[in-house]
This record gives C-alpha cells, sequence and structure tokens, in this order.
C-alpha cells in the first residue's frame, strides 16, 4: 500500500552558521550535488539510488590538505592590518625604499604568521579528531547477510538503520519500525531546537505491522521525499510498499528458486559428482536460470500501470483517482471495508428539522408557527394590555412567543457563518452588500451544520445579512436591521465540542454570552432541567444530529471582569491553554438552556444499493463515526447497512472489567445479529479483553462502532488485520479519518466538504462513495485476476524453456551446454512471445455491468483462488508436459544436424506459447489478436536473420512444417480438450452468467 503522509523524519542536527562546511545529512547540496531535488529512496537498497548523494560525514573542518596553507594566508592578508605589513616587509626588496635589513621586517611577520598557521593547524587537527569520533559512531545496519556493523560516515542513501536506546540519531531518517509493542517511540530534539523534552513520534503504519525488523528487506517499498528544505519541524512524503499479491509473487519465485538449486544439483549427482562439480553447480545454476523469470517484475508492474490508467480513464466513477498504483489487485480481495459515517455515507449536507422549547417542538410541517411568533415578536408593540386584564391564553402565547424568538436570535447569533455577497451580472457587488440582496447572498463556513441553522433561521424571518471581524447584522421580518458588536468569540474544537460567542446588542447595550455544543458536555453547563437527556435521546434515535443551545446575560461589569482575566491568561507564557480554556470555564456555569436544535444529514446517492453489493459480495462493513449512539444506529438502519431482518445487540456502557465480561457473555449468546458499541466500552474491552471481542466482532454481518476517536479507529483496522490476517479498506473524507486510511491495506478518500485531506492520503480517491462499488466489484476484480492470469503465464513461458534445456542437458550425457544461445534467448521473452502474454491485462471473464449485477462473484476472490499453491502446480504440471514433450519431440524428428532440432523445438516453442494464450483468454480484445500476429510475424521476418541459429533453408521445407505442426498439436492439443471437458461438466460460476 501508500502511506501518502506527512511522514515525520528523525532529524539530526544541521549547520547554520556561515563556515564552509560540508553538511552532515544526506540532503546536503555540496560536492557538486546541484540544485536541491525530490527523490525516491528504495529500502535496503542503496545501489538503486537515482543520483550520487555525499557522504553522510560531519565535516566543521575549514581547510583540507591542498586549501589549508593558501586558506590561511588569505584569511590572514584580507584584513588591512596585516595586509599593511605584508606590503611594508615586501616594499623592503626595493632598493630605493629600503630602510634598513630585510629580517627587521620579515622576522616579525613571520613570526605572526607563524602562530597563526599552528594555530589554525591545532585547531582543523582538533576538529578533524572531533569529527572522526563523531564520523566513526558505530550502528547497526539491516542487511541481506544479517545485522552489520557501518560506521556513521558509511551510512548511505536507502540503508536500513537500527538506532538503540540512548543513542544518537545518525542522519535524516524515516522512522519504520520500533520494538515496542503499541508502535510508538519517543526521542529528544536537542541537536535540532534546543529542546530537551522527548517526543512522541509513530512509525510508518504498514512497516511496523512485520513481523521481525529483517522483513523490511522482503518487502519491495520505496520512499518519495519532497526536496530539502530549512523546515526542521515539517516533512512531506509518501511510502510506497507492494501489497498482498506481490508477496505472493515472492513466495512462489522463492519457491522457483529452491526448484532452479534442486535441479542444479540432480544434475551434478548424477554425474557423480566427478571433477570440478561444484563448478559445474554454479554452470547449471545460470543455465537453468529462466526457472526465476527475471521478467515477472516488470510485466506485473506494468500491468498495474495500466490496470491504474483503466480506473483512471472509467467514465462511469469520474474523477476517481489512483495516488497508490501499485496495489490495484488488493481491491479484488478485501473482506472488511470500514467506513466513516459524516460525508462518507451521507452527503454532508445538512437540513434542519427539528427545533425542541422543552414543553414545545416544532417539525418541519409546522415551521410556519414559529415563523409566525418571529413576526410578532418584531410587530407587537412594547406596551402591552396590563397582566391582570390580559386573558390567560394571551399570557400563554406571549410566553411561547418570546421563548420561540429567543431561541432563533440565538441561534442566528451563536455560528462562525460568514455572507458573502456575490455580483451576478446585473447587481454590481458593492451595490449587492450594501443593500443586502438576497438572490446575490451565499454563506460560508467551515461547518455544514452552521450553514444549515443559518439558513432556517433566514426562512422563519431572521436573517443574517453582514458580518465582519467585529460585527454582525440581522435582519427583522419587517426588514429593520439588528447590529450586533462581537466582544468575543470560542471557536469549535473537536475537544471541547462546543463554541460560543459574547455580544452587544448595540439597540440596548445588553451583553449577552451565547453558548451551543453536544448534549455529552452541555448538560453540565446549563441549569438543571428534568428533559434535556430524554429529548437528546429520543432526536437522536431518529437520526437527527442534536445541539443544545443556551445563554448567559452578563452586566458591564462581569463582562469587564471576564475580559481582564482572559487578556491575563492569552498572554501567559507557561501553560496558556489551560489557564485560558480555566477562564472560559468560569463562565460556563448556570446558562439558560434555549432549546434543542435537530439537523439531518442526508444519505449519499445510491449509498443502500452500494452497501448491500458490498454484503452480497461476502465484504463486512463497519462503520466508525464520533456521533452519538443513537444517531449512528438510526444512520446505519437508514442506510441498510443493517437490515430490517438483523437483530441487534447494543453493547451497554462498561467502565470495568467485570461489566465487560458480563457484557461479552451476554454478547456471544446472540448469533448472526449487528453490534453496535460506544468508543468508551470498546476501549474497556479491548484494554481486557481483546481477543474475545474481535473474536465475537468479527463474525458480524455489520459493526457500528459510534463515539470513535480517529486513534481508535486506525486501531480498530490494525487489530482487524492481526486477528483475521485478512485485507482491510477504509473510507472517510474528513481529516479524523486520515489514520485510519493509512493503517488499512487498501485507503479511500471521499472528496467531500470537509477538504481533501482524506482523499490525499488515501491510495484511491472518489467523488462519492457509490463509486466504491465498481471500483471494488470490476476494477479490483479484474485487475486480481489479471494480475493472476499474467503472473502465473510468464512463470510457466520460463519454467516451459527451462524444462527443454533440462532434457537437452539429461539427454546429453548431463552436458553444461545451453539449448539456446544469443538472440534467440533474449527474443524469446520479449518480442516473440512479450505482446501477447501481456495482452493478458486486457482479459475479463464477465462484462462490467455482470460484475455489479451478481457481486457474488467477488466471493471466490476472497479465498486466493485465481493465485494459489494449487494453481501454481497446475502451471507448473502444464510447463513441464510442453517442455518435455517439444523437446523429446524435436530430437525424435530430427533428421541429421543439431540446427535442426534448434530450429524445431524453438518454432514450437513459440507457437506453443502463442497458442496458450489463446487458450488462456476468455474474452477477445482486438488488441489480443493484434498482438499476436505480430508476434508471429515478428518470429517469421527475423528467421531470416538468425542463420547463424537456424537452417534458413530447412524450415521451408514441408518435412520442417508437419514436425512442428505435429508437435504443437501434441502439446497444445490436450490441455484445449481438457479446458472444453472442465467448462462442459465442472464449469466456473462466471461461465454460467455469460452463456
Amino acid at each position: 500500500m501508500t502511506d501518502s503522509i506527512p511522514l515525520q523524519p528523525v532529524r539530526r542536527q544541521k549547520r547554520h552558521d556561515s563556515k564552509n562546511r560540508n553538511g552532515c545529512c544526506p540532503w546536503s547540496s555540496c560536492c557538486g550535488m546541484g540544485d536541491f531535488r525530490p527523490r525516491t529512496v528504495w529500502l535496503g537498497h542503496p545501489e538503486k539510488r537515482e543520483q550520487r548523494y555525499p557522504k553522510n560525514v560531519i565535516n566543521n573542518q575549514k581547510y583540507n590538505f591542498f586549501t589549508f596553507l593558501p586558506g590561511v594566508l588569505f584569511n590572514q592578508f584580507k584584513y588591512f592590518f596585516n595586509l599593511y605589513f605584508l606590503l611594508l616587509a615586501c616594499s623592503q626588496f626595493v632598493e630605493e625604499l629600503r630602510l634598513g635589513a630585510l629580517h627587521t621586517y620579515w622576522v616579525p611577520l613571520g613570526l605572526v604568521l607563524f602562530i597563526t598557521i599552528t594555530r589554525e593547524a591545532i585547531e582543523e587537527i582538533r576538529c578533524y579528531l572531533r569529527d572522526k569520533e563523531v564520523n566513526s559512531q558505530v550502528y547497526s545496519k539491516l542487511s541481506k547477510r544479517g545485522t552489520v556493523k557501518v560506521k556513521s560516515s558509511g551510512i548511505q542513501v536507502g540503508d536500513l538503520i537500527i538506532v538503540e536506546k540512548n543513542q544518537r540519531v545518525p542522519a535524516d531518517m524515516i522512522f519504520l519500525r520500533t520494538s515496542e509493542r503499541n508502535g510508538s517511540c519517543f526521542l529528544r530534539t536537542d541537536q535540532l531546537d534546543g529542546e530537551t523534552d522527548w517526543k512522541l513520534r509513530l512509525p510508518v503504519a504498514c512497516t511496523q505491522r512485520l513481523p521481525t525488523a529483517a522483513d523490511l528487506l522482503q518487502i519491495r517499498s520505496y520512499v518519495y521525499a519532497e526536496e530539502p528544505n530549512i523546515d526542521i519541524h515539517n516533512f512531506i512524503g509518501t511510502f510506497t510498499r507492494v501489497g498482498l499479491f506481490d508477496l505472493e509473487v515472492n513466495c512462489l519465485t522463492k519457491i522457483l528458486f529452491g526448484a532452479l538449486v534442486v535441479v542444479s544439483l540432480v544434475m551434478v549427482a548424477l554425474q557423480h559428482f566427478a571433477g570440478r562439480w561444484y563448478l559445474q553447480i554454479f554452470r547449471f545454476l545460470l543455465l537453468f536460470s529462466h526457472i526465476v523469470p527475471i521478467s515477472l517484475r516488470v510485466n506485473l508492474d506494468m500491468g498495474k500501470m495500466v490496470f491504474s490508467w483503466m480506473i483512471k480513464k472509467d467514465s462511469k466513477i469520474p474523477g476517481t483517482v489512483v495516488r497508490a498504483s501499485t496495489i490495484p489487485e488488493q481491491l479484488g480481495r478485501i473482506s472488511y471495508l470500514l467506513t466513516d459515517k459524516t460525508g462518507t455515507l451521507t452527503q454532508n449536507e445538512m437540513v434542519f428539522r427539528r427545533l425542541h422549547l422543552g414543553t414545545v417542538a416544532y417539525g418541519m410541517d409546522s415551521m410556519d408557527e414559529v415563523q409566525s411568533h418571529v413576526f410578532s415578536a418584531y410587530t407587537q408593540p412594547t406596551h402591552d394590555l396590563p397582566a391582570s386584564r390580559a386573558p390567560a391564553a394571551t399570557k400563554v402565547r406571549k410566553t411561547i412567543s418570546s421563548r420561540v424568538h429567543e431561541a432563533v436570535k440565538a441561534i442566528a447569533l451563536v455560528h462562525n457563518v460568514t455572507p458573502v455577497y456575490e455580483a451576478n451580472g446585473v447587481t454590481d457587488q458593492a451595490e449587492a452588500e450594501q443593500h443586502y440582496e438576497d438572490t446575490c447572498r451565499v454563506y460560508q463556513a467551515s461547518s455544514p451544520d452552521e450553514v444549515s441553522l443559518v439558513q432556517w433561521t433566514e426562512s422563519v424571518g431572521l436573517t443574517l445579512v453582514g458580518r465582519d471581524q467585529s460585527s454582525m447584522q440581522l435582519r427583522t421580518p419587517t426588514g429593520q436591521i439588528l447590529s450586533f458588536t462581537i466582544l468575543q468569540i470560542f471557536p469549535f474544537t473537536y475537544e471541547s465540542k462546543r463554541m460560543g460567542i459574547i455580544v452587544r446588542d448595540e439597540s440596548t447595550g445588553e451583553i449577552t454570552f451565547y453558548m451551543k455544543g453536544a448534549d455529552v458536555v452541555m448538560a453540565g453547563i446549563v441549569q438543571y432541567n428534568d428533559w434535556l437527556e430524554e429529548e437528546c435521546g429520543n432526536m437522536a434515535r431518529e437520526g437527527l444530529r442534536v445541539l443544545v443551545v443556551s445563554k448567559k446575560s452578563l452586566t458591564e461589569e462581569q463582562y469587564q471582569d471576564f475580559e481582564a482575566r482572559y487578556v491575563q491568561a492569552k498572554l501567559s507564557v507557561h501553560d496558556r491553554s489551560l489557564k485560558v480554556a480555566t477562564v472560559i470555564e468560569s463562565l460556563e456555569m448556570e446558562m439558560e438552556l434555549l432549546c434543542l436544535t435537530g439537523v439531518e444529514d442526508q444519505l449519499q446517492a445510491d449509498v443502500r444499493p452500494t452497501l448491500e453489493i458490498l454484503r452480497n459480495a461476502g465484504i463486512r462493513v463497519w462503520m466508525l463515526t464520533g456521533d452519538k449512539l443513537e444517531t449512528a444506529t438510526c444512520t446505519a438502519k437508514n442506510a441498510h447497512l443493517i437490515t430490517r431482518n438483523q437483530d441487534i445487540h447494543i453493547f451497554r456502557q462498561v467502565t470495568t472489567r467485570g461489566e465487560a465480561h458480563l457484557e461479552l457473555n451476554a454478547f456471544r449468546r446472540k448469533h448472526d445479529c449487528a453490534l453496535v458499541i460506544s468508543g468508551d466500552s470498546l476501549e474497556v474491552c479491548l484494554k481486557y479483553y481483546e481477543y474475545e471481542f474481535m473474536e465475537l466482532a468479527c463474525q458480524c454481518p455489520a459493526v457500528v462502532c459510534c463515539r470513535c476517536t480517529p486513534t481508535q479507529k486506525a486501531q480498530i483496522v490494525r487489530l482487524l488485520q492481526e486477528r483475521t490476517g485478512k485485507l482491510t479498506c477504509a473510507v472517510g473524507d474528513g481529516g479524523n479519518d486520515v489514520s485510519m486510511i493509512q493503517e488499512a491495506d487498501c485507503g479511500v478518500g471521499v472528496e467531500g466538504k470537509e477538504g481533501k485531506q482524506a482523499s490525499l492520503a488515501a491510495d484511491f480517491s472518489v467523488t462519492q462513495f457509490k463509486h466504491l462499488g465498481r471500483l471494488l466489484m470490476v476494477h479490483g476484480r479484474n485487475s486480481y485476476k489479471r494480475s493472476a492470469a499474467l503472473s502465473q503465464f510468464v512463470i510457466h513461458r520460463s519454467l516451459c524453456i527451462s524444462t527443454m534445456q533440462a532434457v537437452f542437458s539429461s539427454v546429453f550425457y548431463f552436458a553444461s551446454v545451453p539449448l539456446y544461445q544469443g538472440f534467440l534467448i533474449i527474443g524469446y521473452s520479449t518480442i516473440y512471445t512479450m505482446f501477447p502474454v501481456f495482452s493478458l491485462v486486457l482479459d475479463k471473464d464477465v462484462k462490467s455491468e455482470v460484475a455489479m449485477l451478481y457481486p457474488e462473484l467477488y466471493k471466490d476472490l476472497l479465498k486466493g483462488r485465481p493465485l494459489s499453491f494449487k494453481t501454481f502446480l497446475i502451471w507448473v504440471l502444464i510447463s513441464i508436459y510442453q517442455g518435455s514433450i517439444i523437446m523429446y519431440g524435436a530430437m525424435l524428428l530430427f533428421e541429421s544436424e543439431f540446427v535442426h532440432i534448434v530450429a524445431i523445438s524453438f518454432t514450437s516453442l513459440i507457437l506453443t506459447e502463442l497458442l496458450m494464450v489463446a487458450l488462456t483468454v476468455q474474452t477477445w480484445h482486438w488488441l489480443m489478436i493484434v498482438g499476436e500476429l505480430l508476434s508471429l510475424a515478428c518470429y517469421i521476418a527475423s528467421l531470416v536473420f538468425l542463420h547463424e541459429f537456424i537452417d534458413v533453408y530447412f524450415i521451408t521445407t514441408v518435412s520442417f512444417l508437419w514436425k512442428v505442426t505435429a508437435i504443437t498439436l501434441v502439446s497444445c492439443l490436450p490441455l484445449y480438450i481438457l479446458k472444453y471437458l472442465r467448462r462442459r461438466f465442472s464449469p466456473p460460476s462466471y461461465s454460467k452468467l455469460t452463456s
């Protein structure tokens, strides 16, 4: 996978003085390295570096052996004082200017220079010794030979260095793995910024999961790093690893290498280890080296590029971006999909649904009543009838009206929304802003929740028409403009879960503190009431996101006292954040509860059919969200993540080990039910019963984790990978989803209203959640099946010619003589067979519409059947059969000259490979036909130039043609018959859909 993340490097101290020193880190541009450029660094392979980098040495010397004397003299005589005496001494060589003996001038000057040169020499020697001590520090380096010792100066770009406890970091480094089980490491940056406190650093997720440090050398991965800069606190780079498929192919190549060694030993053993048998072993190793196909890696990488290009060009999922082109086939083997809720399953476009005042609630069908109350609040005269003469109904009506008005007014003020006026071609922008033109106004805010609330207040008569940093303007239903001065504003944070604002009404001078926030924090801030908790639960069960709105009136003296303490806290040098929070909290007490607001986040288009496709494909979907339990559960039901006929087990709140034990036992007694659990309970379960909980949760058809933190999301992904060994895919749209996306085997970012953090950090970026179905069912499935077919066919191609070589050597007394030489062996794996074999990346078993209609086809891939030891063994047997038939047939049918064996066997081999490609293809593409014909044409045309290896006159005879035809038929016809019988009596699942 690719961790497209802000990789936090471990840096060592840089030189910031003006002295002429070589940089101490590999980023240096000295030694003629040219301009700073980004770089790609392969892990554990310094030889793959794309340019020459300076050595990793600290050099604090000002001079070297050749520049010492000229440099010291130049530095001395560049000052006028010394230059003056030099000129004075030189003047004594002129007879007319000499005033006395030469030594009277040159001896003092020489003595000064001698002392200076000696002093500089001593300093240079000391500096050299200090540098040598640092550069000679020994570190452990991971290599193919195991752990070796290397000096600091011998470290190269791309080396894997083990830094022990209390050991200095020798160079700029990327943190890949730690021996700590929790994956955390603390280090000091005192050599960078002088700070001696310990700072937490986390390794790259996918390398931390490796069993041992030595496994870093087994994966094929690289780091793309930004160009060097002077910012020591930030570093942007991407880490790219080879996926599970590549690891499986790597395992198969190890088996092939083992076969190579065994065959070589057998050949020598059959010679009874005669003569210099050890040299014969190496000759056979070279002779049969084609058993391990050198072109396998190239073909797979090129195939992945094609798969990525197909994803980008798919018109049915427009805007999809592939940021990790090395793992598209992993999309075809996803077992668990973990998704965020807001902005991923939902549109993150909030619609106001409910206003609750405790004694009365207003829904969408009664918003006209709210509008009437707001209108009456600004149209009724201030001199009402005396209370004793007013009817009871009038008093109740006035009370409700004032409460509604106060609630709407609070909602219209407590936010960070700014109205922006845009010119529409008719109205000038400045004029539109001056007259508050409704048609030109748009609302801008960081949260769609706030925009929906302000749009609702506009719909009921109280409109936000103006705002700057210090003031806000509201327009009443009568057209009156109300002006408010913004005294203080306390923005929303994920930690506080609330935001507040202090305003002064310009018409009355009243100062009011308004606050809104989540019920879990506001319950302890507002005055005691008996309806807040119950109604919040009711609204959450309807799928509404609930906000609690409150206010507190302040006198001028109260505000001045608060402002003085607030300013003093903000000026504090130590513990500023804590002191500021303490001052604000002193204001957040006994606030008047005004209302509850309920907004609904609409589901994304086609979320329900997409989740149904994933479920039918055998993919278990987990929803991880920070919302309330009731809201998350309602959304899961609404999106059909939890089907109507499924039971739901809501894991009750647990805080102790005993409670967790009892609840897990209760959960164990239920079968085939969806699980809903909060983040706090999840943390307790994972602390005491990690294995038991994950074992039960992995069996659930759906899991909903609410009140999840970003850290918990990443932890869940990691536990799923460790406990099940299955591939995971994480989907999200916000910055709080980045850790989850990076932890997963495949990360998918949805470009939404929360920015592009998730999409930039992901392996794949989509514009809508519904595109995920086609990304997995079509492109993931095709990429995996095509990669499997391509890799196995490349292996077959190499094994086939290796089998022929083995037969040839065994017949000719186990001689280590190559069967094919020169261009024949090169052309076999390139122009003669490359195009048809690579055209397998265009093959597909079913149409994309069928794959979407029958997602059950995806289930077959989860077991890894397209590439398994069984299929590998089948292809090995096919290769041995065909190679043996071709070689024995050629030797049986050749007449007189050895060159005829080469002509017959090689031509039969080429034709067999072309026919085997045709046998493997399931859906023909016109480029496949072109590849087949082009390869055959290239071989026929090249025969004219291959007279050194092939008898040109012999290949034009009828004898050659019938022998090649007979051998090719014997090698291929049985396989065609077997394929027909298999499709007739035991057809694969997809064949039933294509017939």
